[in-house]
């Protein structure tokens, strides 16, 4: 009788583990399947010949990338065993390593990778595989912020792969095109050596010219058609250009601009009215015998009935209407027979009938903004303050939505009303009041007087603060009152009047915070010119002056936007840009007080720590 039977697979297990340890060649390499990417390190490790224990780690690590798991690729791929590989294998271990580097979104990795490229290095691989690498490697060098090699790259493709997508491919290279710097484009034109590169630079060039209209590049992109006619991009244009070049014939000639001239969104109409007349007449592209614009007051009459006036008045476009609660009444239509760029957003859920777009001065869009500027700062924990409302709720929203889409967190929300208590309420945000009742308890529960300084909360990195000047200039003051003066502070556009105010703006020095071109901007001869002949143009009012010119220049670019979907329009209140609903949203620009004055803050490149005394760049606004 047998007392104690034999366990033979756990047996055979230990008896592998401990050849393995033993450093016994008992396992075949070129047919084992190692299970993570610790036991193919381990198992390559104890392979005295480098090139099969780099081709074993190579086949494991394209196993992986199979199974969907390229962390575990890049594991391998990045180890010190494949740090040197063989000869045979480079390109191999570069094709793999950008597929991963890709799929992960590891920046710092393509950074390394590319180094080491040059957009003829596709040429290295067997035709069946140049399709791929050249896309990889597009990719790559995209994610490397090196645009221009990733165009290059895409060029050389079109000349060596005759199975190519020539429209998918054309605009793949035109959209890399688009984001060269100025100045990188304008050098690699002056040095671009063969015919297909030559043609691809002197068309983004051309077309990219500063300042150039809309019918300016239709015209620019039909003469380098003619000008380069064997080109392949002359034969397939990209998409984007294609739309460009057929713009002029089908803007709109027909305008109606529906806003209230009188009652209490009077004023706000007025400037949106004269910043859209200020836009049509300072634009050299405008054919003033063809384009004819209606001014409509909307005050008085329901703009349901007065949009059904206007749709049978042979109107192209309507430009309205301002008020929300209007807009609101077109969302119960399917179609709209005549297109409307409405001055204003539908409420959140609501979805916009085909043929109404939606475009305003949006807090929303300020606030998703801060959002983003804190996850490039690597800051992931704030404090907020926000005014009590619905204008506060809806920055509120999209505040929360976003900061949680970057992984970082609200730690505190403070809901104020001008007339509350400023100083409890910053208490509260910095924590001073729990570490007060903190102290309290103590002293109730021992039954002495307990010696007491305050602390403000440690786990937070930065404050938000969403207030109109009087307050915001009372808020900053009391950070630093309660220990909060080291965190940086961040604010919409609503911190700021529009025009500089040393005296009354030191209050807000060191904070941060978001606003329109129009406002911070230098130079800018729309402004100039509108400052000498018209009121209204600063503050509040000047914004919506800036408003009604960006809504002139959307009326020509409604399509493009549209079916473009990386198109956006430097505009005077913003970078525009458009999502698939139609509706316009706006990136703007960034400064800082210092001095009581706003300075331009340069565009975020890196993740880079922020504290309350950032350094800045750039020039002080100056006073009118």
């Amino acid at each position: 009788m047998i007392k104690n039977p034999v366990n033979h697979r756990a047996l055979a297990t230990v008896f592998a583990v401990a050849l393995l340890s033993a450093g016994c060649a008992s396992v075949n390499l070129q047919s084992h399947v190692a299970q993570s990417p610790q036991q193919a390190l381990e198992l390559a490790g104890q392979e005295d010949n480098r090139e099969t224990a780099q081709r074993y780690l190579l086949r494991i690590a394209s196993r992986f990338q199979d199974q969907g798991n390229h962390e575990a690729a890049r594991t391998l791929l990045q180890s010190q065993q494949l740090t040197q590989p063989a000869p045979g294998l480079k390109s191999q271990k570069q094709l793999l390593a950008m597929a991963s580097a890709t799929a992960l979104d590891d920046s710092d990795w393509a950074r390394n990778l590319a180094a080491s490229l040059s957009p003829d290095s596709i040429t290295e691989y067997s035709p069946d595989l140049m399709n791929r690498a050249a896309r990889l490697q597009a990719e790559t060098y995209t994610l490397a912020g090196e645009p221009l090699p990733a165009a290059m790259t895409l060029i050389l493709l079109t000349q060596t792969d005759s199975q190519a997508n020539p429209q998918q491919l054309h605009d793949q290279i035109w959209q890399q095109l688009k984001t060269v710097p100025d100045r990188a484009l304008e050098s690699a034109n002056s040095e671009a050596i063969g015919y297909e590169v030559q043609g691809w630079l002197e068309l983004a060039v051309t077309v990219r010219a500063p300042g150039i209209e809309l019918d300016q590049q239709g015209r620019t992109i039909r003469n380098w058609q003619n000008n380069w006619p064997g080109h392949p991009a002359a034969q397939v244009l990209p998409s984007e250009l294609q739309l460009i070049a057929s713009l002029a014939e089908s803007r709109p000639e027909k305008i109606a601009l529906a806003v209230p001239l009188t009652g209490p969104l009077g004023a706000a109409g007025k400037a949106i009215r004269d910043g859209f007349i200020a836009a049509y007449y300072q634009d050299p592209s405008v054919d003033r015998d063809a384009t004819e614009i209606r001014v409509v007051d909307t005050s008085s009459t329901p703009f349901k009935e007065l949009y059904g006036k206007l749709s049978g008045e042979n109107v192209d476009l309507i430009v309205g209407p301002l008020d929300k609660e209007a807009l609101n009444t077109l969302s119960a239509m399917n179609t709209l027979p005549v297109p409307a760029l409405g001055l204003n957003y539908l409420p959140a859920g609501k979805k916009a009938p085909e043929g109404l777009y939606q475009f305003g001065l949006s807090a929303e869009d300020e606030a998703r903004q801060i959002a983003d500027r804190l996850k490039a700062k690597d800051i992931q924990h704030a404090l907020v303050l926000i005014p009590q409302g619905e204008w506060g709720d809806r920055v509120e929203a999209a505040l929360n939505q976003r900061m949680a889409e970057n992984g970082s967190q609200a730690l505190d929300i403070e809901r104020f009303f001008r007339e509350d208590n400023l100083r409890a309420v910053t208490a509260d945000l910095l924590g001073i009041s729990v570490s007060r009742d903190r102290a309290i308890q103590v002293e109730r529960t021992i039954g002495l007087d307990v010696e007491f300084e305050p602390r403000r909360r440690q786990d937070a990195e930065a404050i938000i603060m969403v207030a109109e000047p009087t307050i915001a200039r009372q808020f900053k003051p009391l950070f630093a009152y309660y220990f909060g003066g080291d965190l940086p502070v961040y604010s919409p556009s609503i911190v700021y009047e529009g025009d500089p105010d040393p005296a009354r703006d030191r209050d807000l020095d060191q904070v941060i915070f978001t606003d329109t071109p129009w406002t911070l901007s230098e130079d800018n001869k729309l402004k100039a010119e509108a400052n000498k002949h018209l009121s209204g143009t600063h503050g509040q009012l000047g914004r919506l002056f800036a408003m009604g010119a960006d809504a002139w220049q959307l009326s020509k670019r409604l399509p493009l936007l549209r079916q473009v979907k990386s198109a956006t329009i430097d505009g005077q209140t913003g970078e525009l840009s458009m999502t698939d609903d139609g509706s316009i949203h706006r990136k703007q620009l960034w400064a800082q007080f210092r001095n009581g004055r706003p300075e331009l803050l340069p565009e975020l490149e890196a993740a880079e720590p922020e504290t309350a005394g950032e350094e800045t760049f750039g020039s002080p606004v100056q006073g009118e």
